[in-house]
């Protein structure tokens, strides 16, 4: 081969995609505007490199700093290309990447530059601004724990309660699930005060009312709901024992059983396009008042009284479960097992028998019952002693289910109540409870953030403010995922297409609602080869598949994104 000639490549795959939807988005814009840098930073601004680091993490799923500049390295052609910038691999180092963590840690300029990426995008993407889901997670970490610090002890939603941790509270617009606004708080504090801020930031970031949040039910806090309906705002949430007793609850299911009450049917169609009951429930309505400020503040609230069928089937098939095993478990008490002792008297069995119905929680729905028998036995004597008779006694379990309190049970099986103060004409009955059952959108926002593709656990930071910069960052790559998700199942919708190609060892199989993640793997293996001869530089680029020009084409990207990095040819 002649040695004048040197053939370099370098794995494109999706990076041009991804900096070009973080392009339209205005993240490396709308960051250096706000987070600027003085003049040793390089020639590199922190907005691009944000976008190129977003775009290491997405691709390869690790948020790891020192696997930046390594990547980097191996892409330095196809970087500068498609951000028309020279790119170096020494401006991804682990100690300037941790700066750009230092920046985005600043409360007050994250503040403002959420906002003005949030404006940037509803303006750019028209996107709905109906709805809005909140909740929280959690992260935990090998941290130390100080007195006024962010990692603290709490209520752990990653099953680690011996793990220090930091809660990360999600505001995410429906229904695409992009977040809107992300806080990170320290780990100790309870759910149900982090509401009000959140609902705050996002109005800031959306300056309208009659906004819809819907959370789970440590949003059900009479303080937070009558922030929200004060604020001019609607919530959906169902209500906790706390806020509804045992005694509430019968009170508004007793003209149900009665026959007084009638139920709505609620339906939810199917992939397949069946109509499915789903639920039943009524509507029923309560004055409010609190103080809001200090002032005095009333509202009309509207408990939705809802029976889950799935949520009723499931629960009787437990129950059904417990009793059964319960019931085998006491009979095995005093069964008749070789070297096992059996019990003779009801006193010494009655403690073991409560104890197991007080573990299972069914006492009074199993009713024990005790038959205690006298028989003679003879015995043949031995050694020269008379034959005999002797007394045995002997103790048998009867275990019954009581079927009235079964009844009563069942019946209670399944029943929710929910509050909003939404109006039945903009929120009736049906609409809230499938509106409520969509609360996987923001719960599908936490999977990504903590699992692939952006690996929040585990978490190699130790330092405070590179944590909170980190999950900022983190919320970015939300935004881009969400984004890209959304607008190709919006074009398939419109376009009454789907896509195939996505599904590994199945290429016919269609969908009408691919991920962001299948839609970047189709990407892979795209490659792009440097030679270099003598007087020139030859770019060549492996050409896009049919599936591929599809998805650009239902992004509205052009196809030069990926060209233009084979349309160079440069003269020695």
């Amino acid at each position: 081969m002649d040695e004048s000639i040197k053939v370099t490549s370098e794995r494109v795959d999706d990076a041009p995609l991804l900096l070009a939807q973080m392009e339209r988005m205005g993240v490396s814009k709308i960051l250096d505007e706000h987070f600027p840098t003085h003049g040793n930073w390089g020639e590199l601004g922190l907005g691009d490199t944000s976008a190129i680091w977003l775009t290491h993490i997405l691709s390869e799923g690790d948020h790891r700093l020192n696997q930046v500049e390594e990547w980097t390295e191996h892409r330095i052609e196809t970087l500068s290309g498609c951000i028309d910038d020279a790119v170096r691999s020494m401006d991804f180092a682990d100690d300037r990447l941790a700066l750009i963590l230092g920046h985005l840690s600043h409360n007050e300029q994250w503040d403002e530059f959420e906002s003005a990426l949030n404006a940037h995008v509803l303006l750019v993407y028209e996107l709905p601004t109906e709805v809005v889901r909140l909740d929280s997670t959690s992260a935990s970490g090998y941290w130390q724990v100080s007195e006024e610090g962010l990692f603290q002890f709490g209520h752990s939603k990653d099953h680690r309660p011996d793990l220090p941790q930091v809660k990360v509270m999600l505001s995410s617009l429906d229904p695409l699930g992009m977040p809107l606004g992300i806080e990170v708080l320290s780990g100790e504090q309870a759910d149900d005060q982090l509401y009000i801020p959140a609902i705050g930031r996002v109005r800031r970031a959306i300056d309208q009312r009659g906004l819809l949040y819907i959370g789970d039910a440590k949003m059900a806090s009479l303080e937070n709901r009558a922030f929200v309906a004060s604020g001019g705002d609607f919530y959906l949430c169902p209500l906790p024992k706390v806020q509804v007793s045992e005694e509430q609850l019968e009170a508004y299911l007793k003209p149900v059983w009665e026959g007084a009450q009638s139920l709505e049917d609620v339906y939810r169609e199917s992939e397949e396009g069946q109509r499915q009951k789903i639920a039943e429930g009524y509507i029923s309505l309560q004055e409010l008042r609190v103080e809001v400020e200090g002032k005095p503040f009333c509202w009309q609230e509207r408990r939705l009284i809802v029976r889950s069928l799935k949520m009723a089937g499931s629960a009787q098939r437990s129950l059904d479960k417990r009793l059964q095993k319960t019931r085998e478990k006491l009979l095995a008490l005093n069964e008749h097992k070789r070297g096992k002792k059996r019990f003779t008297s009801k006193e010494e069995l009655q403690p073991k028998v409560e104890k197991i119905l007080e573990e299972s929680q069914l006492e009074g729905l199993l009713e024990v019952g005790y038959q205690e028998e006298t028989s003679q036995r003879p015995v043949k004597g031995y050694k020269g002693k008379p034959d005999r008779v002797e007394e045995q006694r002997e103790l048998t379990l009867s275990v019954t289910i009581d079927e009235t309190l079964y009844e009563q049970t069942v019946r209670y099986l399944g029943w929710r109540v929910y509050a909003t103060n939404g109006r039945d004409e903009h929120l009736p009955l049906s609409k809230a409870v499938l509106a409520y059952r969509d609360e996987f959108i923001v719960e599908h926002d936490f999977k990504r953030l903590k699992g692939k593709p952006l690996s929040l656990r585990p978490m190699y930071l130790q330092t405070e403010e590179h944590i909170i910069g980190l999950i900022r960052l983190l919320s970015i790559a939300l935004k881009v995922l969400a984004l890209v998700e959304y607008q190709i199942r919006l074009e398939l919708a419109k376009q009454n297409e789907a896509l195939q190609g996505l599904y590994a060892g199945n290429p016919q199989r269609a969908t009408r609602n691919p991920t962001t993640e299948q839609v970047l793997r189709a990407f892979q293996y795209l490659t792009l080869t440097i030679i270099h001869q003598q007087q020139q530089t030859i770019y060549h680029l492996t050409e896009l598949n049919q599936l591929q020009l599809q998805i650009l084409r239902l992004l509205n990207f052009s196809v030069t994104i990926y060209t233009k990095l084979a349309g160079k040819f440069e003269p020695g």
